[in-house]
């Protein structure tokens, strides 16, 4: 309780007027640089902050932001892409096609860039016009618009192509409609309107404050008390009572979402474990778990168990293939035949209520065959560091996901990718995935990512375990909240019906 009143007296002392707009998130952001970012609290800001190249509508279809249109050439080798007239970044400069080059070139030559993976074999990237971008590829490459529709597609000023990491974030100059003016690490990320926004009309706040509150609890709480317009993640349990609150709304949709196990295979001293060794181990740990059980005891029976990176429903969704149920009998016969009785994991948990309460139903599970997680529970930010280090033998997180598949395989299991944490590498998953993101034709395309899931289900890098529903709660005056399967908050025609 004295948690709830210390971060609800923060949030009324630090709250502005009418025109500010407080949105509680479920941790804090690592780096918001869009060429470096990783996780899902850095992409709720950058909603306010950068603008892409390409929007994804409720509908999960991709549609024109910063750029106008867009065509394919060359047989699929090269991607036109034609600008908007009259947009801005944060400190002056003018959007033209030379900025978008330097932009997009940054995301593929920057140390440590995560957006490289994405973009796919790009060769080049010129400026066909004052307005018009064209992207060259040595081959064939579907997934890039969808990468364009999020953080490979936002664009950075030219002046800061050059900055990086924590020197840009003192002055990130995206072309969203609000620009940073103070972030306090763990407390709160403070934006203003950006008066130049090309599309001003449709911002309705003078300011934007962001809350990492990882407890949902206490999210909820400063919901109803009023201290938050917005909250993204709405827990499971708290669905019920918020929706008997009118002064709340909880709005519901789908999630493009995939909550997995990730498991150290080869990177560094901490993958020498059976775990990380013996794909027995990973089968066993696997069969430990009871999918269903766990939706019912942690989320109220509202996710979706699964066994894939894509919800059923997705275009990429392999049918056929089945989510395997509880087997702690066959979980202590791998054990035994890798060698093992008993085995001790160490399993990382971010820090929010929602992987923390799974955590304890996944270790309860595993212990009954054998496998004893002890839980460390770690801020998001480090937990995603600790990830890209390989300081982990196994943790627990969620994908955001994207409306491609590629975006959520390729980089977090092809050999060498930035996003492979566990540096899993496997020659047959790699050709499956070069194959599916390297065709045009859908009907190839799931054919292919069907093998490559076969491999990959069989490996075991990561354990899927199941697809979130998307909850946001917003206070009964908030209008113009839309749901988008990607689960990020939109200000875009965001509005208070009242002052404060």
């Amino acid at each position: 309780m004295r948690l709830v009143i210390a971060v609800l007296f923060g949030l009324i002392a630090g709250a502005a007027g009418a025109q500010t707009l407080r949105i509680g998130i479920a941790s804090d952001p690592d780096v918001l640089d869009p060429t470096l970012s990783r996780s899902v609290a850095a992409r709720q800001v950058f909603m306010a902050m950068c603008d892409k190249l390409i929007e994804v509508d409720e509908r999960g279809q991709l549609v024109p932001q910063l750029a106008t249109a867009w065509v394919w050439e060359e047989e699929g080798r090269a991607l036109l892409l034609t600008l908007r007239p009259g947009v801005r970044y944060h400190d002056g400069e003018a959007m033209d096609a030379a900025a978008v080059v330097t932009g997009l070139n940054r995301h593929l030559t920057a140390n440590g860039s995560t957006r490289r993976g994405e973009m796919g074999p790009v060769t080049a990237i010129e400026a066909a016009g004052p307005m018009q971008v064209r992207i060259r590829l040595s081959a064939p490459f579907a997934p890039l618009l969808a990468a364009l529709s999020d953080r490979a597609g936002m664009m950075v000023s030219p002046r800061q192509a050059t900055v990086m990491g924590a020197d840009f974030q003192r002055a990130p100059a995206c072309a969203g409609p609000f620009r940073l003016t103070r972030r306090v690490a763990q407390d709160r990320i403070e934006l203003e309107r950006f008066e130049e926004y090309w599309d001003r009309a449709a911002i309705h706040a003078e300011r934007v404050i962001y809350r990492p509150i990882p407890d949902t609890t206490v999210r909820a709480a400063n919901l109803r008390a009023g201290t938050l317009e917005v909250m993204e993640r709405v827990n499971t349990s708290d669905v019920d009572s918020l929706r008997g609150d009118r002064r709340v709304r909880v709005l519901a949709g789908p999630s493009l979402a995939s909550v997995y196990i990730a498991i150290n295979i080869a990177h560094g001293p901490r993958a020498a474990t059976p775990l990380g060794r013996d794909p027995r181990v990973r089968a066993a740990l696997e069969a430990s778990i009871d999918r269903e059980v766990l939706n019912r005891v942690a989320f109220e029976g509202l996710f979706t168990p699964g066994n894939q990176s894509v919800p059923p429903g997705h275009p990429h969704f392999i049918p056929g293939v089945a989510v395997p149920g509880r087997d702690v009998a066959r979980a202590r016969a791998l054990l035994r035949e890798a060698g093992l009785t008993r085995l001790r994991v160490r399993f990382s948990v971010p820090n929010t209520t929602e992987y923390v309460q799974a955590a304890e139903v996944i270790q309860a599970m595993a212990a009954e065959a054998g496998i004893d997680l002890e839980l460390q529970v770690i801020e998001v930010a480090t937990l995603l560091r600790q990830w890209t280090d390989g300081d982990f033998e196994a943790l627990i997180i969620a994908w955001s996901g994207r409306t491609d598949i590629d975006g959520n395989l390729w980089g977090f299991n092809a050999c060498g990718e930035t996003l492979n944490g566990g540096r899993y590498c496997s020659e047959a998953a790699d050709a499956a995935l070069r194959e599916g993101r390297g065709n045009v034709d859908p009907a190839a395309r799931v054919a292919a990512y069907g093998r490559a899931m076969a491999v990959l289900l069989e490996d075991r890098p990561y354990i899927y375990l199941w697809h979130p529903q998307n909850f946001l709660g917003a206070r009964a005056g908030v209008e113009g909240l839309r749901l988008v399967p990607d689960g990020l908050i939109r200000l875009q025609g965001l509005r208070m019906e009242a002052a404060r």
